[in-house]
Parts: C-alpha cells; sequence; structure tokens
C-alpha cells in the first residue's frame, strides 16, 4: 500500500463505540417514526379488520423488527385490506385460499413481477398466521400455501474488460474509493453507506459490520491492496469531523438513490457502458464470482457475503464454475479434431458384449 498521511484512528486494534451509540440513537429515532407512519395507514376506518392490522404491525415493532420491514407491511396490508374491500369482504373471517389466489391474479394483472407478488405473500402470510391465532380466520387458509415459482436468474457479474474500463474513467477520489471497497469486499451498497470511520481498520485492511442489512448478522469484509490505496486517498481528503465514511456534499451521509446510483450511473456513462445494464449491486456479483474463480471455498464466501444459507452462495458457482467449462471446451476439442480416442470402436464392441452376457444367461 502507498506510504499516505492517514488519520491515526484508522490504526486501532478494535473499533470505538461512542459514534455508535449517537447512530444507534438516531437509528431507534427514525424506526419509531416510521411505525408512526405506518400506523397513520389505517387511521381513517374505511378498511376492514383495521385495528387488527394495526396490532399486527405494533407486534413487529415489539420485535425489533426493521424500519423498512414494518414499513413495506403497512403498505402491503393496506393494499390487500382494499382488494378485501372491493371483493365485499368486510369479515376476516370470511378470507379463503381462494381469497388469496384472487388477490395474487390481482395483482399479476397489474402488471407485478413474480419477484414483487411473491414479496407480498411473505408479508401477508405471517397477518393471515396471526388471524388464526386469535381464532379469526379459519387455519385451512394456511394450508398448502401459494408459492411463486420464481426464475433461477444467475448473478450478473461485470466483465472484467468493462471493469478495467470503469475504474480507467473515475477521477473523484471518494467515488474510486467506494467503486473499490464495494468491488473487493462483497458489500451490499446501504451496508458500506452506513459504515462509520471507527468500522474501518486500514492496517489490516478490513472493516467491522456489526449488523447485515438484510439478515442482520454481523460479520468482518476484507480488502485488497488497489481498494486501500483507494481508500488511503479518500481518509487525506474527507471531513474528519463525519461520522460516516463517505457521504454527499452537504450532508452527514449518503443515500442510495439520490447519490451513490447517480455516482455509479456516471462511471458507467463515462465508460460509455450506459447500455450494459450493470448496478452497483453487480459490483458485489463480482467480487463473489472473482474470489470464487481464484478458488476460494463456497463455506468461506458465505461468511463473507452474510449469505444465511449456502444455497444462495451456490448460484455464484453455477456462474464460475470453471471446471465444468474447462471440460466442455476440452471433449468439444476432441470433437472438433475428430479424435474420439476410440470411443467409436468402443461402441461398437458394445452390442455383441451385451449379446454375449444374454446367451449366457439363457443357459445358467
Amino acid at each position: 500500500m502507498t506510504e499516505m498521511n492517514v488519520p491515526g484512528n484508522f490504526y486501532q486494534e478494535h473499533p470505538s463505540t461512542s459514534d455508535r451509540v449517537l447512530i444507534g440513537a438516531r437509528a431507534r429515532r427514525e424506526r419509531q417514526h416510521i411505525y408512526e407512519l405506518a400506523l397513520r395507514k389505517f387511521s381513517v376506518g374505511d378498511l376492514p379488520g383495521e385495528d387488527l392490522a394495526v396490532e399486527h404491525i405494533r407486534r413487529k415493532y415489539q420485535r425489533n423488527c426493521k424500519a423498512p420491514t414494518i414499513r413495506s407491511t403497512a403498505e402491503i396490508l393496506q393494499s390487500f385490506l382494499g382488494f378485501l374491500r372491493g371483493q365485499g369482504i368486510h369479515d376476516l373471517g370470511g378470507i379463503t385460499r381462494g381469497t388469496i389466489a384472487a388477490y395474487v391474479e390481482h395483482e399479476q394483472d397489474r402488471g407485478l413481477q413474480p419477484v414483487s407478488v411473491s414479496g407480498k405473500l411473505k408479508l401477508i402470510y405471517p397477518f393471515l398466521s396471526f388471524l388464526v391465532d386469535h381464532e379469526i380466520t379459519h387455519p385451512n387458509v394456511l394450508m398448502r400455501k401459494i408459492r411463486i415459482k420464481l426464475p433461477e436468474t444467475l448473478p450478473r457479474a461485470i466483465d472484467t474488460f468493462d471493469m478495467k474500463r470503469i475504474l480507467a474513467g473515475i477521477n473523484e477520489v471518494r467515488d474510486r474509493a467506494m467503486i473499490l471497497l464495494l468491488l473487493r469486499t462483497g458489500m451490499r451498497i446501504g451496508e458500506l453507506l452506513n459504515t462509520t470511520i471507527d468500522e474501518v481498520n486500514l492496517k489490516e485492511q478490513k472493516i467491522f459490520i456489526y449488523e447485515g442489512e438484510k439478515n442482520r448478522l454481523g460479520r468482518v469484509v476484507y480488502f485488497g491492496g488497489d481498494a486501500s490505496d483507494a481508500l488511503a486517498a479518500w481518509l487525506t481528503k474527507r471531513n474528519p469531523t463525519k461520522v460516516f465514511l463517505f457521504y454527499a456534499q452537504g450532508r452527514d451521509t449518503m443515500t442510495y438513490g439520490g447519490v451513490a446510483r447517480m455516482m455509479f450511473v456516471k462511471c458507467l456513462r463515462e465508460a460509455q457502458l450506459e447500455d450494459k445494464g450493470y448496478t452497483l449491486h453487480c459490483l458485489r456479483h463480482t467480487c463473489a464470482t472473482d474470489l470464487l474463480n481464484a478458488g476460494m471455498r463456497l463455506e468461506c464466501l458465505q461468511q463473507l457475503l452474510g449469505h444465511s444459507s449456502i444455497e444462495m452462495t451456490r448460484r455464484y458457482a453455477r456462474l464460475s464454475d470453471k471446471t465444468r467449462e474447462e471440460e466442455y471446451f476440452r471433449a468439444m476439442t476432441i470433437i472438433e479434431k475428430g479424435q474420439n480416442n476410440g470411443y467409436d470402436e468402443r461402441y461398437r464392441e458394445l452390442p455383441s458384449i451385451l449379446e454375449e452376457t444374454e446367451l449366457f444367461a439363457l443357459h445358467r
């Protein structure tokens, strides 16, 4: 790593907790605000079962569910109860499995993608379980739950040549540090944007993630030399009074939609790759693919990416299985050259061997 004048706190053994206490208090206030907004969605009194929806959301809040989950639950339940009202169902005891199927068809007819409909069902079924537990809805509604078959798409990694073009066109010190950290750590963009200054150990080239963005599992991620150099360059220019590692101009934080996404769009434009459909999340996929191709074990990659199931990580193995690729092209070379290594002769011998075996069986 290039020697630079880097603030001393980046070489500490363990991150401090002073700023984390302040951030935690801010997050709790934000969560409470979102919770209060969620309850207001059911204050009009024109939807069936509004009081039950409020109680269900209150329990999620009490169980310390994250703010996005509370917000999404409120929005989806409002949509679901509105559908019931449109169907003439004013008593939630009248919900059947057919009602759920009709709601799915209704959402599909609206043009929602399968993944969106599936996501709605994942939040509606816990509400139905809540209704069943309180003996409001018949238990049959939970039998043979409706599942939306989702396409098993491969993760989208950025082509190696394209990645070099993107990096070559980045002139902003902050943007280069962000792109390389995402590319080398495999962090989710939300995890990087929520990283505080005290969670970075530049000397040991690692970042502490105390709570994963999706599964809330803490982990440690690492970054290589090029990302370390880019980060060190950014540390000499960033405002040392800021709590978060990255921030937008005139702000203490950075949002994904407002700043980070547009930053990457600009990088793609500079590299003339706007038509490739790359997103910031592709950097995570690229990191995983590169590590697998370099020989990292699947179990180790699972921990680095923060996957709760190794099956999620296994998708990258399908994308980057060099063994299968090499086996195919080795076999294709033999086929194209007509060098079948005597396979035809062995195939011609097979009928006579089978015939002798049958005759032997007849005379036993």
